[in-house]
């Protein structure tokens, strides 16, 4: 399951993809969101780049965003659900 809402939030299962040629959304990587992320892996920079996108893409505040798994390739997003989120999910069913 690619997420899931629980009391508001959503938790979005996403595979990162570091070191890309932009910023975007590639879509559905089996269970998991593939986000691909400008920035390197190195010191936390594409976690940053990350939040910093989705921060964009779905007008949410970046305090607001949660992340688990901060070393790993699979990570999770913890974000507060709102219209232009829920309309991306509706279409990725």
């Amino acid at each position: 399951m690619v997420y899931e809402i629980k009391n508001g939030k959503v938790i979005i299962n996403v595979k990162a993809q570091p070191n890309s040629s932009k910023n975007k959304i590639a879509g559905i990587y089996g269970e998991s969101l593939k986000i691909n992320i400008k920035a390197p892996a190195v010191e936390g920079a594409a976690n940053k780049e990350l939040i910093k996108f989705i921060s964009k893409e779905f007008k949410i505040p970046k305090s607001e965003i949660e992340l688990k798994g901060e070393t790993s390739k699979r990570k999770q997003l913890i974000l507060p659900l709102n219209e232009k989120l829920k309309k991306f999910l509706e279409s990725l069913e």
